[in-house]
């Protein structure tokens, strides 16, 4: 997946979910569904500071439509609070036709300090970030 962020407070995806992740028969199954949710929830706080890393301790889903495999979907995080330890965002996968798919609201927590990795992690976990 590739995030963009708004420099404020929002974050976003556009993503096709692969077949290889369906639960039923052409629907995306509700646990990759969540997973992309905190993953996107988790990007809310490295909008300011790329090393600032949170994760997520309370992940509440709600799955209102199936997602279908194969089609193009929008993933939207909106920061609702964040301060020097805690963060709180909602997050929504949106289909094609723009119908609210699934939503979260995430709570999050800042990394501790000796879980941290120094410098620019971005190499370490995979991640492209442009300037």
């Amino acid at each position: 997946m590739t995030f963009y962020d708004n420099g404020d407070d929002v974050v976003e995806s556009h993503y096709t979910i692969p077949a290889l992740f369906q639960g039923y028969p052409g629907i995306v199954h509700g646990g990759v569904q969540a997973s992309i949710l905190d993953e996107i929830a988790g990007r809310i706080s490295l909008i300011a500071d790329t090393h600032a890393f949170m994760m997520s301790v309370r992940l509440d889903v709600k799955y209102r439509h199936p997602v279908p495999i194969e089609e193009p979907l929008h993933i939207i995080a909106r920061r609702k609070y964040l301060s020097g330890r805690y963060g709180q965002a909602q997050c929504m996968i949106y289909l094609a036709d723009s119908k609210l798919a699934s939503e979260a609201f995430v709570k999050l927590v800042r990394l501790p300090e000796e879980a941290r990795i120094s410098g620019d992690s971005s190499h370490v976990l995979g991640w492209r970030v442009d300037p």
